[in-house]
């Protein structure tokens, strides 16, 4: 289903980045695709398992910060099918208005994503809609495509930074993984703002912490989702948790190096990578621009940052 609508993104191996971390970096660019992020592929593959089930509903409704919003519209669209998107009041006012123009209704609603999310579950209740998860097999069989296409075109992979949102990205990583029998390292990337899988894995079980970053929108979760913390258990390297200052200086090193751009979450794979890259010397590092879904006025602010 994903590869009737685009086909896959490229890999490029950037010498500025690689300078930069004294190591091969290649560059997996979910940036590319029709919305601009990863997301999509989840999106896609979820609304198919719902029509070869005879399940599309007549209306679907969901929670995000952007991303996962604009997979849900795009498939639902495809579908025909109604779709309801809640946001934060603080979310990205270009995501919501990419979100719009893919024909969704968007209600902003909740200081934070798991206010939202709560929202979302109550409404879809009350209007005997479906709820569409941020965390699922369908959607994780959806991403799991971009890091087969990833693993497949560079196998020399030995370590790959990985954001952490809600996890479907990091879990999608090691399905891949585990499919093809690849020995590349996983690593997960989360906010030092919002800290909950870090917690939640040395803790061994779910741990909500408060949310304060300002510039990593799609990682700004309170709560670890169980299902996605149980398939990374024991699965993953290490986590490293990323400043916002890192993260703005990673957004920069990407444009300066690449003239693509990324959005919070889409750079912060390359901030851990920046972080160790002593122990990266000469190694090849996979990192990925996850998404590029920035308001111009944040991103303008961090190109002027010095």
């Amino acid at each position: 289903m994903v590869y009737r609508e685009f086909q896959a993104t490229p890999q490029y191996c950037w010498a500025g980045l690689s300078q930069r971390l004294g190591a091969d970096c290649w560059v997996k660019h979910e940036n590319h695709t029709p919305v601009g992020a990863f997301k999509i592929r989840g999106g896609l593959t979820y609304f198919e398992g719902l029509r070869q089930r005879g399940e599309l509903p007549l209306e679907v409704i969901t929670a995000t910060r952007g991303n996962h919003g604009q997979s849900v519209g795009w498939a639902a669209r495809a579908h025909n099918v109604q779709s309801t998107i809640v946001v934060p009041l603080c979310n990205s006012q270009e995501k919501n208005r990419a979100m719009r123009a893919l024909g969704s209704e968007v209600l902003e609603v909740g200081e934070d994503f798991q206010a939202s999310r709560e929202y979302a579950m109550h409404l879809a209740a009350l209007r005997q809609a479906h709820m569409v998860p941020s965390f699922h097999p369908d959607l994780l069989l959806g991403v799991s495509t971009y890091w087969w296409e990833f693993f497949k075109a560079v196998p020399a992979l030995e370590v790959v930074y990985v954001p952490i949102g809600l996890g479907s990205g990091i879990c999608s990583a090691i399905l891949a993984k585990e499919a093809l029998g690849h020995s590349v390292q996983i690593v997960g990337v989360v906010s030092e703002l919002a800290p909950t899988y870090a917690d939640s894995l040395e803790a061994g079980h779910v741990v909500e912490r408060a949310v304060s970053t300002q510039i990593a929108d799609g990682m700004a979760v309170r709560i670890a989702d169980a299902g996605a913390l149980e398939r990374m258990t024991g699965q993953i390297s290490h986590i490293v948790k990323v400043s916002d200052a890192e993260v703005r200086a990673a957004m920069r090193a990407i444009y300066q190096d690449t003239h693509n751009v990324a959005e919070g979450a889409g750079a912060a794979s390359f901030a851990a990578a920046m972080q160790e890259c002593e122990q990266l010397e000469g190694k090849v590092v996979g990192t990925t621009l996850c998404g590029g879904n920035v308001d111009a006025r944040v991103f303008a602010e961090v190109l002027l940052e010095v």
